[in-house]
């Protein structure tokens, strides 16, 4: 990132292997850039000036793998941004407003869980958000294990639309409940009286948030991988937003030796998995796991192979 030559905006990817120009007077760009442009433009309504600038994006975050690589854009603009104009901006203010470029400038309904996660997590440690406060906790992995993450090789097709349909479910929900959010529930049997399938939505978040709560209170790796089991069985059968392909993957890795549990990551629909294995055998389950999916009909790839 650097000083532009003239009085436009050059985004680069090295990635896509594209480039967009950019003026201030221009509407927001398509792709990429918008996300960049977001992050400029919500500077911009903090009173911040932000100079034409060649702004170079690299990155080793999967793109539509469901490991949020729109977040991650986001966060390192920003970043960027605060370290070159010297801004006094903490690690959560970076993640809010790279929330808003993404609402505003993307339009997608986003959360604030993946900005978060990608400006104050790191990769030995889970991060525990409450959403609602921001309060937050950075907590160690259960003892003797390790993160492995693996491309179900399945485009994440539906996953935008998909996203938008579950969460008016849930508000629908949560409304027939007379509740604020479906947090505010902690007993699965409070939804059975809503018609199908908003019953099935709700009882996933209630079962999903209890399931993030006995987790966070500390449990042994082999009860983290029990609490994954259900939550992408929860996530298959009663928010439905799995796909075979990558069911197919997490039953493969549930099923192979030095993996304590395994599920979905990311909106559904396709992407990515996530599995708690033993410690320093991530490598070498990946491998064997990913030639068990090659042999039913599947390509996947190895994402994250150690943390």
């Amino acid at each position: 990132m650097g000083q532009s030559p003239d009085h436009a905006f050059h985004f680069y990817s090295r990635d896509l292997n594209e480039q967009v120009d950019w003026q201030p007077s221009d509407p927001t760009p398509e792709g990429f850039a918008r996300y960049l442009v977001g992050c400029i433009r919500s500077l911009e309504e903090l009173g911040i000036t932000v100079p034409p600038l060649n702004v170079f994006v690299d990155s080793d975050v999967p793109i539509g793998s469901g490991l949020s690589s729109s977040a991650a854009l986001e966060v390192a603009m920003l970043r960027g941004l605060r370290s070159l104009l010297e801004l006094r901006l903490d690690d959560v203010q970076i993640a809010q407003l790279g929330q808003q470029a993404e609402i505003h400038y993307a339009g997608v309904q986003c959360g604030i869980m993946d900005q978060m996660a990608s400006s104050l997590a790191d990769t030995v440690h889970m991060l525990f958000l409450d959403t609602r406060t921001l309060d937050r906790q950075v907590l160690d992995l259960p003892q003797d294990s390790e993160i492995l993450v693996l491309d179900s090789g399945i485009p994440r097709t539906l996953a935008g639309s998909g996203y938008n349909q579950r969460r008016s479910e849930c508000e629908e929900a949560a409304e027939q409940l007379g509740v604020k959010a479906l947090r505010d529930i902690q007993a699965p049997e409070k939804v059975e009286s809503l018609p199908e399938p908003i019953r099935r939505r709700a009882r996933h978040v209630i079962t999903e948030n209890n399931r993030v709560l006995e987790a966070k209170r500390g449990v042994s790796a082999h009860r983290f991988g029990e609490l994954m089991n259900a939550s992408h069985a929860s996530l298959r059968d009663d928010y439905e937003v799995s796909v075979p392909g990558l069911d197919q993957l997490v039953a493969i890795l549930q099923q192979t030796p030095g993996v304590f549990g395994a599920r979905l990551t990311g909106a559904g629909f396709g992407g990515a998995c996530v599995a708690l294995v033993k410690a320093g055998q991530a490598e070498a389950i990946a491998h064997q796991a990913l030639a068990k999916y090659q042999q039913q009909g599947f390509q996947g790839k190895l994402l994250v192979p150690e943390p």
